[in-house]
């Protein structure tokens, strides 16, 4: 007869966590593709529904708003970036301080998204369709940093080549994104 501490112990025990968004690149597939479904019906969505001129206004206001919250975000991880690159602040630090601004960044592109739609998108301009390029290849470097951010709290020091080469390109994708994104904002408001 098996003792009850025997039995116990062969019992499998349930994994303690549940699946993450970062925990592969498997789920971060997973979330690009709905990402790009969501863009996708928005685009769509943007293509029916007219903003009356006090919605307009509301919209604008808020993809302003995003704007400065989402880039202003991204700006404070870069620098913190930087600091690491110039080792004027430890790995630990950067982690803990870009961990905290993915919340304001992420609200800010989704703020950006929600409100852009209602500003009556020109799908037949050509700066149009590469902002909205610009736009998805920011989320997708956005999910894709924060598999990045993991894989770098866990990587032992020295980091590797290899990882800073990935970290430089998606600041450089990042940059060049909402830079772009910015420019081709203002060159449309000015037409």
């Amino acid at each position: 007869m098996l003792s009850p501490t025997a039995s116990a112990s062969v019992a499998p025990t349930p994994d303690p966590r549940p699946l993450r968004l970062y925990d592969s690149w498997w789920t971060v597939a997973a979330a690009a593709l709905l990402a790009t479904l969501a863009l996708t019906a928005g685009l769509w969505s943007s293509l029916h529904v007219r903003a009356d001129a006090a919605l307009h206004t509301a919209a604008l206001f808020v993809h302003l708003a995003s704007l400065v919250l989402g880039f202003g975000a991204v700006l404070c991880a870069d620098y913190w970036g930087m600091l690491w690159l110039t080792r004027r602040c430890s790995l630990d630090e950067v982690l803990g301080a870009v961990s905290r601004l993915h919340t304001p960044i992420w609200a800010g592109l989704g703020g950006l998204v929600a409100s852009g739609l209602l500003l009556h998108p020109n799908l037949g301009s050509p700066l149009t369709l590469t902002k909205l390029a610009l736009v998805l290849v920011l989320t997708l470097n956005g999910l894709q940093a924060g598999f990045l951010g993991h894989r770098l709290a866990a990587t032992p020091a020295p980091i590797g080549r290899g990882m800073l080469i990935w970290a430089s390109a998606t600041a450089l994708i990042s940059q060049v994104c909402w830079w772009g994104a910015v420019v081709i904002g203002f060159l449309n408001s000015n037409r």
